[in-house]
């Protein structure tokens, strides 16, 4: 059963899933201090990006009744399973393992979930991704996390 409220049931329900997480956002935000543009507080940042996804979802649903757009296609369960395993992967493997191979096991696991996905591309992107990520955030932003970890006895 299709159900079709808009011309354009992508946009509409895309919006709609925009305005939510918007919206807890700022929710979530309103308990922190926001502070002002020059002095942020640890709100403002949640608030203004919460504020900002509501108002593009608002015109991604204003925006599904005034044209003709894609029907909604299956849920790909296969990509979502992966990536929820790569992301959780990469949560359990970062502090032991270190950053690299979380990122390496992150990059080849989300890629299983595509059929577009190719073995050399794949494994190029993994490898570019952690060394760019150690690069940026270990030594660039001194994030405490190191390249190798313990389980590799570094």
């Amino acid at each position: 059963m299709q159900l079709n409220i808009t011309q354009a049931p992508r946009d509409f329900w895309g919006g709609l899933i925009y305005l939510l997480v918007g919206a807890a956002a700022v929710f979530i935000a309103a308990d922190y201090e926001r502070g002002s543009l020059l002095r942020m507080g640890p709100g403002y940042v949640p608030a203004v990006l919460g504020y900002a996804l509501c108002g593009v979802g608002l015109i991604s649903v204003v925006r599904s009744f005034l044209r003709h757009g894609d029907r909604i296609m299956p849920f790909a369960v296969k990509a979502m399973v992966l990536v929820t395993v790569a992301v959780v992967a990469f949560g359990v493997l970062a502090r032991g393992a270190g950053l690299v191979p979380a990122v390496i096991v992150l990059v080849v696991v989300s890629a299983w979930g595509s059929q577009m996905s190719r073995p050399l591309p794949v494994a190029l992107l993994a490898l570019g991704s952690a060394v760019a990520s150690w690069l940026l955030f270990t030594k660039g932003l001194g994030v405490p996390l190191q390249a190798f970890g313990a389980w590799f006895g570094f």
